[in-house]
């Protein structure tokens, strides 16, 4: 059999296929997915794998207050790898916990924000006019602020709680969202197919869904990748600043403020472990979320 005739019988390659091909290409990104994995498989799982559950007041212990990495409790029955606070909760628990807590808080409040934006945005490029205008201006209004400062208005004015925070880091986003879907709709609408789309008859709404929405769609998944990371750490701040989540529910930014003030007495672990987990989550989306930018480019996708 000739090597053409080969070629003739080799399956094409599926776009997953050449997706998958392209993104574990880079081993950096490779080990940002799998770290990334992790983190969600212990954030999904927390109840499931944690040595404690570090906000039952019966499982805790005033003799375990502050004992240092590797040391057991009171009683002989646990070994705290990672010590405890200063309430006696296992450090390595209660991470297990924040990080569950910070991963929904960051991928919520971005899911929201993506329809919301993407909604606008689509709507804007679409239809233009006037009502183009006003949104765009709406989010120009919005990207003119800090997001930071945005936030904290908003949790000042509403109150610690995870709904709340939600809110104010959805009123963060949204802005991004719109400008780019409305940014990649005006390129698209000039396009052949949506000229034909509409000289057929086809409504606005099946035009918007079934064609200009997956071609806008890309950017879009590179920016809510993005996001996510973003949302975790200003969730971070505004807990480390007492105003995000409330003690019950603490996230790694309030476990974090909750050793601050003790790392200058050498008790560094209460806040030093609850900080290498952020950063490790914050990496391990961003090396996904750069490389995915670089295998959703059109450009790469007609090499």
């Amino acid at each position: 059999m000739t090597v053409e005739n080969n070629k003739k019988l080799a399956a094409p390659e599926t776009p997953l296929r050449r997706f998958t091909r392209h993104f574990f290409a880079s081993k950096v990104a490779t080990v940002g997915f799998i770290l990334m994995v992790i983190i969600l498989l212990a954030a999904v799982f927390a109840p499931v794998i944690s040595p404690q559950n570090p906000y039952d007041l019966s499982s805790l212990d005033v003799m375990d207050s502050r004992l240092e990495p590797g040391q057991q409790s009171a009683d002989g029955k646990m070994t705290f790898l990672m010590g405890t606070d200063e309430q006696g909760r296992d450090m390595l628990s209660a991470i297990i916990y924040g990080v569950r807590i910070s991963v929904i808080v960051g991928v919520s409040s971005t899911v929201i924000a993506l329809l919301i934006g993407l909604s606008l945005g689509l709507c804007a490029g679409y239809a233009g006019g006037r009502v183009e205008a006003f949104i765009m201006r709406v989010a120009d209004i919005q990207l003119s602020f800090p997001p930071i400062l945005i936030a904290l208005i908003l949790l000042a004015l509403t109150g610690q709680g995870v709904g709340k925070i939600i809110i104010a880091l959805v009123a963060v986003q949204w802005a991004y969202y719109a400008r780019t879907a409305r940014s990649a709709a005006l390129v698209e609408r000039k396009k052949e197919y949506i000229e034909a789309a509409t000289c057929l008859g086809l409504s606005p709404t099946r035009v918007v869904l079934r064609h200009l929405l997956p071609n806008c769609l890309p950017p879009l998944i590179v920016i809510a990748a993005l996001q996510v990371a973003s949302a975790i750490s200003l969730e971070a701040t505004l807990s480390f600043l007492g105003l995000g989540l409330p003690v019950t529910e603490p996230s790694l930014g309030l476990l974090i403020a909750n050793g601050f003030q003790y790392l200058l007495s050498g008790k560094y672990w209460i806040s030093f472990f609850p900080g290498i987990a952020l950063l490790l989550t914050v990496v391990a989306i961003n090396l996904v979320a750069d490389q995915l930018r670089d295998v959703l480019n059109p450009r790469l996708q007609t090499q």
